[in-house]
Formats: structure tokens, sequence, C-alpha cells
């Protein structure tokens, strides 16, 4: 999947971590993902966690899709930060699935909650 996801490579976001129903992700902020408030754009920061939800909604080689998603920002994160978001299922029933991601920084302070609602759609990754 990494291999054709451009968007996440372009933002040099790395996998460490993925596993049925759960993914580790992690992106450094860099200048050219700040705001006019000198901190990380949200939508960035929403980037890194719908693509930890991807990730994990697509563990089990079962292609899915975004059907919903939301997020809450708690806390700002800043130029050099290392941003890490774990995604974790919390329901998969039917053709939907329920997962919950927090973003944390290096000092592991929650910048935000973030919660998808995945579709099966046919066929599969690989």
């Amino acid at each position: 999947m990494y291999a054709r996801d451009a968007a996440s490579r372009w933002l040099d976001i790395s996998i460490e971590e993925v596993r049925p129903g759960y993914a580790r992700l992690s992106m450094q902020v860099t200048e050219s993902m700040l705001n006019g408030h000198d901190v990380a754009h949200g939508g960035l920061v929403f980037t890194l966690a719908d693509t930890a939800f991807a990730y994990a909604c697509n563990s089990r080689n079962e292609r899915n899709v975004a059907l919903n998603a939301a997020i809450s920002f708690a806390a700002p994160a800043r130029l050099g930060d290392k941003l890490v978001a774990v995604a974790e299922e919390r329901s998969r029933a039917g053709r939907t699935g329920v997962y919950d991601v927090e973003v944390q920084n290096q000092s592991q302070d929650t910048l935000a909650l973030f919660r998808g609602t995945s579709y099966r759609i046919t066929g599969t990754l690989f």
C-alpha cells in the first residue's frame, strides 16, 4: 500500500508498526507544514491521523475506504515535533469498522483525537 501512497511519501510519513486493526505512523513537522500562526497546519495533522486510520483498517488485506472521519485538536504541533499517530480498531462488523487515532508529540502530549469509520469494498490490496 505504501508503494502506491504518494501523499504519505511526499509528507515523509513513516510506518512504524502495522498489525490487524492497529497502525502506528510518524511524521516530522517541517517548516513547509507551518500555517500563518507558526504551528503545524491542522490539515496535515489530520492527514497523518487519517493515514494511520487507513493502514489500520486495511491491515487485514481487505480494501477499506473512509466513510466518515472527525478530529478534535487538543494542542498545536510545532516546528521540529515528531508526531506519532496510533490507530486502534474499536469495532468491526459487517462492512464497517470504527477506529480511534491519537496523535502525540515526542513528549507524549496529546495533540489530536481522531475517529474514523471505514467501509469495506471489494478486493484485496495485494
